[in-house]
């Protein structure tokens, strides 16, 4: 199998292309398109014009599925060509057994992408043998030509999300804290979930969440079963041939305003969100230590404060060299779920969650993404993530607790985190026609 790749003539944002590919899978009754916006592969998007995931129950078969790759021979810099787009939730290892509303996971073979470069071209790419490239650069051109930059963002309508008890939340962080300080453990992320009433395009709320959030780790992905509108800053595992690295985020306050940099500053000497983040940032060590070659797990970053929409975070990268023989799968079974949405140890933690959560977590807190037989494997971390499916659409919001937690202040982290994708909902939804 080889790679074609043909520079097209647009310069449309990528939800202004996204939105134009969606119509044209409805029009002709293919499967709709899937998209990765932000940061992806080096890359400003990459979306597959089509593509048909289907729904996986088992753990095991759900890791094993982007590791089946076609060989390809030598390709460009920086190009993507296709693969497997989809998700895994946390679902899949609840030990609770609980399962939301979407499928535990779900992956489709793309064998073509549009892919928007860092330079900001837009390229058709395909793997070959497979569909006739030089037809669908023609199309696609045709298609895109004069596509303006407005994204559409009046498809849905939705209720106001339904907020869960705030006692109840504190009283599970508070119980989270009482396990803490018997020595079970030594953090854990509480969540909660949000709901609320959904009817239109789940394609259309993406493009307007990108539009609206610009968030760095961005997805979405349909099927009969629902979509998962991811609008993460999370970055889960990145691996380019045998490199891999993982950026956990943890720490967090609000973000008032664009020239608000007083809690930035706050956040860099937060002794309890300094900790949250370098306890996980150990975990995601060890979680990559096992599949990796010996001395081979470095930190490069360490306790950086980034922004996203509505609140300040602390992240750290960890970097590392796959062990020989390591495929894709065993490094998803070393380390997923994501620590950064657990705790340390990670086992106790997935076990008090199941026990202190009220409800499954769905597909929340797992990872969407994409593993490319050129361009490697980049799944976000499933945080900031609509899910709608059935008329119904879920938010879950949490965050890291330890010795130092206040029970109210985590329940407004919660909040602060809704915040953006609350008035999402709301926004474009109140337009008048």
């Amino acid at each position: 199998m080889r790679l074609v790749r043909t520079a097209l003539r647009t310069g449309a944002r990528p939800e202004r292309v996204l939105s134009l590919l969606d119509a044209r899978a409805g029009r002709r009754g293919l499967p709709g398109p899937a998209a990765l916006t932000g940061t992806w592969f080096g890359s400003q998007a990459v979306i597959a014009p089509t593509v048909q995931p289907r729904p996986v129950t088992d753990a095991d078969e759900a890791f094993a599925v982007p590791a089946r790759q076609p060989d390809v021979d030598a390709a460009a810099d920086g190009a993507v060509g296709g693969g497997w787009f989809g998700y895994l939730g946390y679902d899949l290892t609840d030990p609770s057994g609980r399962s939301g509303t979407l499928p535990a996971a779900a992956w489709g073979w793309a064998d073509h992408v549009l892919r928007l470069d860092a330079d900001g071209q837009w390229w058709l790419e395909a793997l070959v043998p497979g569909p006739d490239t030089d037809a669908l650069a023609a199309e696609f051109d045709a298609l895109l030509a004069g596509a303006d930059d407005d994204p559409a963002g009046r498809g849905w309508t939705a209720t106001a999300l339904r907020r869960p008890d705030g006692s109840a939340h504190t009283k599970a962080v508070a119980a989270c804290m009482d396990a803490i300080a018997a020595g079970e453990l030594f953090q854990a992320n509480i969540c909660a979930r949000f709901h609320g009433a959904f009817d239109g395009s789940a394609c259309e709320l993406f493009t307007a969440g990108v539009w609206r959030l610009r968030p760095r780790r961005a997805a979405y992905l349909a099927g009969s079963w629902g979509a998962v509108v991811s609008l993460s800053p999370e970055l889960f595992l990145a691996r380019s041939g045998r490199r891999v690295r993982s950026t956990p985020i943890k720490g967090t306050l609000p973000r008032r305003s664009a020239a608000d940099d007083a809690n930035a500053e706050l956040l860099r000497r937060s002794a309890k969100d300094v900790a949250e983040n370098v306890m996980i940032t150990d975990l995601v060590r060890n979680d990559l230590g096992r599949v990796s070659a010996v001395g081979s797990v470095t930190v490069p970053e360490l306790l950086n404060v980034t922004e996203a929409p509505g609140v300040w975070h602390l992240e750290s990268t960890v970097a590392a060299e796959l062990a020989p023989g390591v495929t894709d799968a065993g490094l998803l079974r070393a380390a997923f779920p994501p620590g950064s949405v657990t705790g340390a140890p990670k086992l106790r933690a997935l076990d008090l969650i199941a026990e202190l959560e009220p409800e499954a977590r769905g597909v929340y807190c797992g990872a969407v993404g994409l593993a490319s037989p050129v361009a490697g494997m980049e799944l976000n971390v499933a945080i900031r993530t609509l899910e709608v499916s059935g008329g119904r659409v879920a938010l879950g919001v949490g965050g890291g607790i330890t010795a130092l937690s206040d029970p109210e202040a985590e329940w407004q982290e919660c909040l602060h985190k809704a915040a953006p994708l609350e008035a999402l909902l709301r926004h474009f939804a109140e337009l008048p026609e």
